[in-house]
């Protein structure tokens, strides 16, 4: 399967789930894009107070919990798109090739400096 179709899966499947439920009288883009947003702070808050060291080696018990929330934000992102019939891969695809436009290797390589700082 490829990461077109995963999207796809996934979609599919959010979609019956919140129609089971009724759920899409909630699902608005900014309900969503507010949900998205809330878990993101949930995944950043699994990090808080972590060395650079200590975020790269997680117990399997933090990683667990990590990969909940990981899912929790690919979930709602999917769902985002989808109401607002965004293709994720196709859009994800074209944005690789306009920062790989922005930020040329050959001139940035090794720098986190932003584009326009280089």
């Amino acid at each position: 399967m490829d990461s077109t179709s995963d999207l796809h899966l996934l979609r599919d499947k959010l979609r019956v789930f919140a129609q089971a439920r009724e759920w899409d009288q909630f699902h608005s883009p900014k309900n969503l894009s507010m949900a998205l947003m809330v878990e993101t702070a949930e995944l950043m808050e699994h990090f808080q107070w972590m060395t650079e060291a200590q975020s790269s080696d997680l117990a399997a018990v933090q990683k667990d919990a990590v990969a909940d929330e990981l899912a929790d934000v690919l979930l709602y992102l999917v769902r985002l798109s989808d109401k607002l019939e965004v293709d994720l891969c196709a859009a994800a695809l074209q944005k690789i090739d306009k920062n790989a436009v922005k930020y040329p290797a050959d001139q940035v390589r090794g720098s986190a400096k932003k584009y326009g700082e280089y």
